[in-house]
């Protein structure tokens, strides 16, 4: 028994260097989220009245004036796709695939929102419990140094791993609502190409 106890005791402090490097990278990757996230507000607050004026009066006949009127030079993604569900409004099937296709990208720029708020209490959890028991025998053999560096690592690794949780969970439940919005507008011009076609 106390073979498998000294096993396990190596294996999760060997784990703790690489569970350090992942949450540096994770918090690197939070900070660069939080940039792509403004850039991404940016855009949208300057784009959003534009698409909302675009295609409230929008019928069967003015397909080609919905091209003219919304932004020209926007990093969103529903611009990209009804200008591209335009062009292909001749192709019921295409303008029903870019659809989907739009709905898998949205999916995809909320993927790093997601890991970040899943992976970052997991490894926050993991760095605070494997410096935990070199802490304890630290505590009981007298060396109030060695635990005391032990429980800095361990304080750390939580509120790193924390901080890059919140930023992916709060960037994910602000994105989805962009997202549902821009998946109405899209349905929108969709129903109105399919209607043109009848």
């Amino acid at each position: 028994m106390e073979t498998i106890s000294d096993i396990l005791y190596w294996i999760s402090t060997g784990l703790l260097v690489p569970v350090i490097v992942a949450l540096i990278f994770l918090f690197i990757r939070a900070l660069m989220l939080i940039g792509t996230f403004f850039g991404q507000y940016v855009a949208l607050r300057k784009s959003s009245r534009q698409i909302r004026q675009a295609l409230s009066c929008t019928d069967n006949s003015a397909l080609d004036d919905v091209v003219a009127k919304l932004p020209r030079r926007t990093g969103t993604l529903v611009v990209t796709y009804a200008k591209k569900m335009i062009e292909a409004r001749a192709n019921a099937a295409e303008v029903d695939r870019l659809f989907a296709e739009y709905e898998i990208e949205a999916d995809r720029d909320l993927g790093t929102s997601k890991m970040l708020s899943k992976l970052g209490p997991m490894l926050g959890l993991m760095g605070t419990l494997i410096p935990m028991g070199p802490a304890l025998a630290g505590l009981a053999s007298g060396d109030i140094e060695s635990m005391a560096r032990n429980m800095q690592v361990a304080f750390a690794t939580t509120v790193t791993g924390l901080v890059a949780a919140a930023i992916g969970y709060i960037t994910q439940q602000v994105k989805r609502r962009w997202y549902q919005q821009d998946l109405i507008n899209l349905e929108y011009l969709a129903q109105i190409i399919k209607n043109d076609k009848r």
